[in-house]
């Protein structure tokens, strides 16, 4: 494979954004996002996972991993397409700050239902996306979760069931009203995301998106294949996903995602695999995997159970997936999140993928010399970065410190800049901040990414997600577009680190 040239990109989701419609959309702030990428000399924007979130607002618990999140459609361009009136676009006006789930739920879905109707749903274009047949699972999902509330696994018997008539029948009746208003959201969600992925393009920023490995149980992808999923007769989970105590949780972290039924999947070529990467390389320039070691082997818990402390691990399919799935990502870079409990098998998959990995810095200063996160630890083929969308932000994490810690921490810190040849001066918890950044930047490492939070120095009022806590998380947005001046401050970190990567964007991961 070609040897990656170094690069430096900026962690920040859709959400995230600015603006005055109560979370980060696809319009205005997210090409302005791209502008000051550019004038940073930033050739990746990583985002979260782009799809529609269900209970919990979590983007790694949706409703269709391949659909896309209704908040984020760009409420502007339906009014500048006479969808919307002035009064109702100033409806969509909310207060800035966190983004307030329960509030945009409620106002949100009723305006689009009145851009839907005065939509023409017979326009070509439109009526080739519904004859696609792409989303059909989810509309149908959808209008049936519409009717029914609850989970899937209460519907009506023959819903629930997937019988052909009851559903025919019942897609008819609810055709107009709720089906094809759930593929006109994401017929304007792809025709925003393929604009603005275009315009980013050609600043020569590339999207990285985020493939989370499983799917909600509560999701059209376990509705419309119960037998891909470890499932008993009546649909529900038998064992679910998490993983065991760690960094984060002493109890482990019960994600309770239903699990694959890997030899179901292998058995018909991992066809819906197979569409769900054709699908990331339609929508990124590269991908990175979430928990990528669920892949060599995975941990399943028993259903019901109230921590992850009695799970077990049980072998994934290994290289047999991304050997059936090599044509779908010819083209398509992959990041392995090789992050927490990793063993010998699991960096032997990933090296057998030739995928880099990632290196956390916030993790690296425990004290030993061996810490596998340390920049003189990490080979070049490896994705470093400050923090994740799981951690704290770096300001955050160095203000619970104590003065004591803090002061073994710069020591450490300051070690191993010197092992890049740096020698960075820096006193307080916010330069401390700046000399992680640099850090990132100096380390061998062919791609360092920084979190938004810790380009601008802000602290765990801005932490995205606490994993292990169900309330309070996604609600992170900034408040405006970073300077010109933050610009400069990362052009200045590109230039003397010589991430200014020059090849083409193929060339960039091996």
């Amino acid at each position: 494979m070609a040897r990656i040239e170094r690069s430096a990109g900026i962690l920040c989701h859709i959400s995230s954004l600015p603006g005055k419609y109560g979370i980060g959309n696809l319009g205005r702030e997210a090409y302005e996002f791209c502008d000051f990428l550019h004038k940073a000399h930033i050739k990746y924007w990583q985002i979260l996972p782009l799809a529609q979130t269900g209970y919990g607002d979590s983007p790694y618990q949706s409703v269709c991993v391949n659909s896309g999140n209704p908040y984020f459609i760009d409420v502007e361009d339906l009014h500048a397409r006479g969808l919307l009136d002035d009064n109702e676009l100033a409806s969509c006006e909310m207060p800035e700050g966190p983004v307030d789930y329960g509030t945009l739920y409620k106002k949100r879905y009723e305006i689009l239902q009145t851009a839907y109707s005065r939509f023409n749903v017979k326009d070509p274009d439109f009526v080739a996306f519904i004859e696609s047949g792409e989303f059909e699972d989810y509309a149908l999902f959808m209008s049936l979760k519409s009717m029914y509330l609850g989970t899937w696994d209460t519907f009506p018997e023959a819903y629930k069931r997937r019988e052909n008539l009851a559903l025919s029948e019942f897609k008819e009746n609810v055709y107009r009203t709720d089906y094809c208003f759930w593929l006109f959201l994401q017929y304007i969600f792809e025709e925003q995301w393929e604009k603005l992925k275009a315009y980013a393009n050609s600043l020569g920023i590339k999207i990285i998106g985020d493939i989370p490995l499983y799917v909600a149980n509560d999701s059209a992808d376990a509705w419309a294949n119960p037998e891909l999923f470890q499932l008993d007769e009546d649909y529900k989970p038998t064992k679910v996903a998490g993983v065991p105590p760690d960094y984060f949780s002493e109890t482990g972290q019960l994600w309770g995602n239903v699990l694959y039924d890997w030899d179901a999947m292998e058995k018909d070529g991992f066809a819906w695999w197979k569409k769900r990467m054709k699908k990331a390389a339609a929508l990124y320039d590269g991908i990175r995997f979430d928990h990528f070691r669920g892949l060599d082997r995975y941990y399943a818990i028993p259903y019901g159970d109230k921590t992850a402390e009695n799970g077990e691990w049980v072998d994934g399919p290994k290289t047999k997936l991304f050997k059936a799935l090599a044509d779908e990502m010819e083209g398509l870079d992959v990041i392995a999140e090789d992050l927490g409990n990793i063993d010998d098998s699991v960096i032997a998959l990933k090296e057998a993928c030739g995928f880099p990995g990632m290196a956390i810095l916030l993790f690296a200063f425990d004290g030993d010399k061996k810490n596998a996160y340390l920049p003189a630890n990490i080979t070049e083929n490896t994705v470093i970065y400050t923090g994740t969308h799981d951690n704290d932000a770096a300001l955050g994490y160095l203000k619970t410190l104590t003065a004591t810690h803090f002061k073994v921490f710069k020591k450490e810190l300051r070690d191993a800049l010197k092992s890049e040849g740096e020698e960075y001066p820096f006193v307080s918890r916010e330069e401390t901040v700046t000399a992680l950044n640099v850090c990132a930047m100096a380390s061998k490492a062919t791609l360092a990414v920084l979190p938004i939070q810790d380009v601008l120095r802000l602290d765990n009022s801005c932490r995205m997600n606490t994993p292990a806590v169900m309330e309070g998380n996604w609600r992170f947005r900034l408040t405006a577009i970073p300077t010109r001046l933050d610009a400069a401050y990362l052009r200045l970190l590109v230039k003397r680190f010589d991430r200014d990567a020059k090849s083409a964007p193929e060339d960039i991961f091996a």
